[in-house]
């Protein structure tokens, strides 16, 4: 019977697997950038998808806001080529953490 263990360091400490998550000292220039590739949105929309764009990449991971970016390109709301340059600006912001 083979038992599961969380990964430890050499001093015992457990240690956590890192995430992709955007990078926090880039966030302001990231928030701009977001900006500007919505600006073309609906202020009634625009608000809500930079908000949980940027809450998703921070907290949850890139790979969590990619999927957002998706579904919203698939609802008609954010057109392919917006979209491909979202993803590409989530990326491009995002570090291991």
């Amino acid at each position: 019977m083979e038992v599961n263990r969380t990964p430890t360091n050499a001093n015992g400490i457990e240690t956590k697997k890192k995430l992709r998550k955007l990078n926090m000292r880039k966030n302001e220039e990231f928030r701009f950038l977001l900006g500007k590739l919505l600006h073309d949105l609906p202020e009634s929309v625009r608000g809500g998808v930079i908000g949980s764009v940027y809450a998703k990449a921070a907290k949850n991971g890139v790979l969590e806001a990619r999927d957002y970016v998706l579904v919203k390109k698939n609802e008609g709301i954010i057109d392919d080529m917006t979209s491909k340059r979202l993803i590409d600006l989530i990326y491009d912001y995002s570090t291991f953490r």
